[in-house]
């Protein structure tokens, strides 16, 4: 019981640092359309953790609070949250979430759809919806992606996963 404890509680604290590395660390980094989205990222690892209904629900929770930074956009960060966090806890049973790079594309591939829901639901940015698609997401989800493999390496005994890489 106590080692279930402790698993939880070292989860807890890498999502608790992910949360402090999007509102301290990544406001700071050049070229903000593709900087890492650590909040996401935080969701992906909780949600593959997850049932599909509590991964929803949290990604919901995600989603307001994305909303209440960003108000142009009320609901479409909800929305987007919500299904990525149910689509990554369901494709848990689909893909093997111990393999580095399986990880890697489900998380790139999360931050892609993410984006285009968002997109979708609210309008296209200043460069228009191919760009904003084929372009700024992409490279979005491949800098969140290799984020997500720094901190599966350095804390992989921590999250309780064994990486085929």
């Amino acid at each position: 019981m106590i080692s279930i404890r402790a698993d939880r509680g070292r989860l807890w604290a890498v999502l608790a640092l992910l949360v402090v590395l999007q509102f301290a660390v990544r406001p700071d980094l050049p070229y903000p359309r593709v900087a890492p989205d650590f909040l996401l990222l935080a969701l992906m690892l909780y949600a593959i953790r997850s049932r599909p209904g509590v991964a929803a629900v949290a990604g919901f929770v995600v989603g307001l609070a994305v909303d209440a930074v960003t108000p142009a956009r009320v609901g479409a960060g909800a929305l987007a949250h919500t299904v990525v966090g149910y689509l990554a806890a369901w494709g848990r049973a689909v893909f093997f979430p111990d393999n580095l790079l399986v990880n890697g594309i489900v998380i790139a591939v999360g931050v892609w759809i993410r984006n285009a829901i968002q997109l979708l639901a609210s309008g296209p940015g200043v460069g228009g919806l191919p760009m904003e698609l084929f372009v700024w997401s992409p490279l979005q989800a491949v800098t969140t992606a290799v984020a997500a493999g720094l901190v599966l390496l350095l804390f992989q005994r921590w999250l309780d996963i064994r990486l085929d890489t």
